[in-house]
């Protein structure tokens, strides 16, 4: 297996499998709303460089366009269908920087150079908030190369999750968010074991936690934005301890062995 990933913050990652740079929900700036990155450095400039980039759904932390604007021009973007319809910003950035779209519902697949996109079901609010009520379906994807890596985007646990996913050798799993309490559909350090346990992948690398955090809240609950990451590994060690847990920091890489 030669696969590499790198986590920028939130649930920006890049794959590198077969040759080709898969980024996933690019959010490149230092504030977002009532949001702040609270931690590591803004992502580089090579971390837009990419071959396709997948959008797990609408909600602003993970379909960002000034984010998108920073692709180089003939990107291929891939969606959940109905996202262009639905978010005017996507289809102006795409227009502007000649971003390649895909639509996507879960089950269907595309090809991207040496690697294939499939995408998944998430359980997750699809809809572009706070405005409504155009609902698009959050989806998560399993990039197939030389590995499979499942992206689950924001999701929480569904019944068939290991069923849609299949047999992966890396998983992306989200273990937290950027407030101090987690609605429905999110997975906790907890829950994400759990997912990790029903995945049973060769690795894990946690994601969505301890980046961003709302402004003023630094002394609400703390631990929330500091802990997920951490205790999530502790949880997988009880839960699924034959799953390997690589918990990056911002900007860091691993080259997941063979499984």
């Amino acid at each position: 297996m030669s696969v590499e990933v790198t986590w920028w913050g939130h649930a920006t990652v890049t794959v590198e499998d077969s040759g080709v740079r898969v980024l996933t929900d690019p959010l490149f700036v230092r504030r977002l709303a009532h949001l702040r990155r609270r931690r590591g450095a803004l992502p580089p400039a090579e971390a837009a460089r990419a071959d396709v980039v997948l959008v797990s759904h609408l909600h602003a932390d993970h379909l960002h366009p000034p984010s998108l604007a920073r692709l180089a021009p003939g990107t291929r973007l891939v969606v959940p269908r109905g996202a262009t319809a639905a978010v005017p910003g996507l289809r102006r950035v795409a227009a502007a920087r000649a971003l390649r779209i895909t639509e996507l519902r879960a089950g269907e697949e595309c090809a991207a150079g040496a690697v294939t996109v499939r995408a998944v079901s998430a359980a997750h609010d699809g809809r572009r908030l706070p405005c409504g009520p155009r609902r698009v379906p959050a989806l998560g994807y399993v990039v197939r190369g030389t590995a499979r890596t499942y992206f689950a985007g924001d999701t929480g646990l569904f019944e068939t999750m290991a069923a849609e996913v299949g047999p992966c050798e890396v998983a992306l799993l989200p273990v937290g968010g950027w407030g101090p309490f987690l609605g429905p559909g999110h997975l906790d350090a907890r829950r994400a074991a759990q997912a990790a346990a029903r995945l049973a992948p060769g690795c894990v690398v946690p994601v969505h936690y301890g980046t961003y955090w709302p402004i003023g809240l630094d002394a609400v609950r703390p631990h929330e934005f500091h802990a997920p990451g951490q205790e999530f590994e502790r949880q997988v060690t009880l839960l699924a301890p034959e799953v390997t847990v690589h918990r990056l920091g911002h900007g860091e890489s691993v080259r997941p062995k063979a499984v």
